[in-house]
Parts: C-alpha cells; structure tokens; sequence
C-alpha cells in the first residue's frame, strides 16, 4: 500500500495540460503516493448540475491530502444558459466547487508564496526612477488569505428578499435600498469573525517568526469598512505586540489599504515579506505579487485545514489553450513543492522535506539557464519539455 493517497483534480481547461506535468515530476522523484481521479469542474456541472459531485467529495474524505489544477467559473446567467436541457427547469444554482471545498473541509487558510528566481526574464525590475540599471528587483513574499470568510463567504442575494431587508431596517442606510425597489437590488456579505481573522493573522506571525521574517503587513480597509475591517486590525494590532519584542522574533508589523499597496508594492516590492488579509483582499493582492514575479504562470498556493489540504496553482483554466501544452507548468510544480512540504510535516515523513527542496531547487536551475522555456518566457518548449527538464534535475 502506498504511503499517500492524494485526490488528482485536473479539473478543466490547462488543469489536465499541467497535471500532467506535475505527474512526470512526481514520477521521477519516486514519491510514494497512489493518485486517486476525482471528478470535479464545469464539465460536471452541465452534465449533472453539480461541479463537484458527491462521489469526489467521498474521495477526498478517504485521502491523504489533493492536488487540483484549475477550474472554469461563470456568472450565474451563463451558468444556467449552459446546463444540459433536461436540466435547466430544476432551480439550479452554480456555486464554485474551489469555495466548496474550503467550506466543506474549513480549509481556512490560503499560503501564496510569490518569489522571484534568478535568470527569470519576466522578473519585476523596478521603476526607472527606483532601479535605473534594470536589473531584476528579488522578491519573495508570502501572502495568507483567509479562506472560508469575507466576501467569498458565498451569502448573496438578488432579488433582495423583503424578509431580508426587513432584518436590516435597523440601520437607516438600507431606506435608499427600499426605494430602488427591491427587485432591482443584488447584496453580497462581506461576515467575519474573531476566530477567523485570529487564525489567520497568528499563522502569518508564526510563519514569520518560525522561517526568521522580520515584516507582516495586514492589508485591509477600515477607514471605510469599519466594523469588518476594524475587527481585523483590532486583532492584527493586539497580536503583534508579542511578536514586536525580541523574544517574539523581533518582527515589524504595520499596516496597508489595500488600494494604497497596490502602489507601494508596485514601488518598492523588494520591502514587503509577509502579507496577511481576508478572503477577497488576499485574492487580489496576491495576484499583484504574482505580476512582480513574473505572472500566474509562477503563482503557487495551499488551501489548508486542521487535517486536510487541498494544492492548487492560482491561476484559471485558459481553455483556449486546453490540450495545447502550451502553458508554463512552473505554477503547479511549485505547488507540488508545497504539497511535499506539507507531507513531510507528518510524522516520520522528513525524507519528503528533502523531495520539496530538491523540486524547488530543480525548478531554479531550468529558470536561471533558460534553455527550456514556454512561450510566456519567450521559449518555444512545451508544458511537458518543461516538466522533463526539471524532472531530470530532481531526480538526481
């Protein structure tokens, strides 16, 4: 029997092109796992109404930990244009499998680690005024995203229910609302808790602390969203006080909105180390971490819970380059690097510490000689010559 059971998600579009380069890669590095096919994506919601059907949610809850590669999401109207005929009368509503999944398993936190690696052409190389020779600015920042709250919450509204409306009388701002009509009117919740902006905020200053990082950023909004936004940095200020003293580790905390990050990071990326934020905000100031880096194609990320941990690259399914192998796999592989990571946190399980470094460290060696590339690196290689090339070097 195989020491792991890891759920395989291709999912849709380049999820397959990328896994496939994630197996070649795992394969060569002879880790001891049985992949499991799960069924999960857009494909299953127009032919059953349900993209991430019972049978893979039985999987997952039998599995060691799951490796996903990309899903397709659509907005309501599209989706249900899309159902399969002889389900489009049955009151069906599209919710995001991904968001399921952090629900179902309360994967409550997302790690996305954005690092530049050395020869990369696609590196961030500063502003002219800031870096006037061009040469490539190093980054390496972690962003943790709290992954189960926030505005990806999943409570919306459209129409706006009068019982619901009612409930929300209290405060006088909801009048307007009422003489819009409330058919007219769509809500999204943004509903966070102590406990989890607590976790995420405690694990951003204890990866600090436990890898010797000396800065953690909250990045927020509570000049305007006072109460949510308030609560974490609240939280994120009283926290960083037992980690300011040098008996804490001696780490910096300070504080972004997130508009203004947009532009400091832009700036001066090379300052920022660790940022911690809720769901929605860490989505998107991940995704600029990533541009700094080189795009998507170099984006990393673990949803984790208590026991269980779902791995998957952050960029989309591109389905105009599915079945291609066109795209950069280096986003996956990585991600497989932070699986073996996780993997060698169980007991027993250092020899798979060692799998991670000598991945992550194959993966810097095809980066830095730049002799196999995909064409977003202005390479001509496929998906699959790219996961060869550094397969051969991991293995050794």
């Amino acid at each position: 029997m195989a020491k792991y059971s890891i759920a395989w998600m291709p999912g849709d579009g380049i999820g397959k092109d990328v896994m496939d380069a994630a197996r070649i890669v795992l394969d060569a590095m002879k880790l001891d796992a049985e992949y499991i096919p799960c069924d999960i994506g857009w494909e299953f919601w127009c032919t059953e109404g349900n993209a991430l059907p019972e049978r893979t949610i039985d999987v997952l809850k039998k599995s060691t930990c799951a490796l996903f590669g990309a899903i397709t999401s659509k907005p309501q109207d599209d989706a249900k244009k899309e159902l399969a005929p002889g389900l489009k009368d049955k009151n069906l509503v599209y919710f995001s499998p991904i968001v399921k999944l952090r629900q179902l398993f309360n994967l409550h936190t997302n790690i996305r680690p954005c690092k530049s690696y050395p020869g990369n052409p696609l590196n961030y190389r500063g502003t002219r005024l800031a870096n006037p020779s061009g040469d490539e600015v190093m980054i390496d920042q972690v962003v943790f995203r709290e992954n189960t709250e926030g505005m990806y919450g999943g409570i919306e509204f459209y129409p706006l229910p009068e019982s619901v409306y009612t409930a929300l009388c209290a405060n006088p701002k909801m009048k307007p609302w009422k003489d819009k009509g409330l058919e007219n009117v769509a809500l999204s919740t943004r509903i966070v808790s102590k406990q989890g902006c607590t976790s995420i905020c405690r694990q951003a200053f204890e990866y600090a602390r436990r890898t010797g990082r000396k800065r953690v950023t909250l990045v927020e909004k509570p000049n305007v969203l006072r109460e949510t936004g308030g609560l974490m940095t609240r939280i994120f200020r009283e926290m960083a006080k037992d980690y300011e003293k040098p008996s804490g580790g001696g780490i910096w905390a300070d504080e972004a909105n997130i508009d203004a990050i947009c532009m400091w990071m832009f700036k001066n990326p090379q300052d920022y180390s660790v940022l911690v934020a809720e769901n929605m905000f860490g989505d998107i100031v991940s995704d600029l971490c990533a541009g700094l880096v080189g795009g998507l194609g170099f984006a990393p990320s673990a949803n984790l819970g208590d026991n269980y941990a779902v791995f998957e690259p952050t960029h989309g399914s591109a389905p105009k380059y599915a079945g291609q192998y066109k795209v950069n796999p280096i986003a996956m592989l990585l991600t497989a690097k932070m699986m073996l990571n996780w993997l060698g946190e169980k007991p027993g399980g250092a020899a798979e510490k060692d799998k991670a470094a000598r991945l992550e460290a194959a993966i810097a060696r095809v980066i830095k000689e730049g002799k196999v590339r995909t064409y977003d690196m202005g390479g001509k290689n496929t998906t699959l010559e790219v996961a060869q090339e550094i397969a051969r070097y991991a293995a050794a």
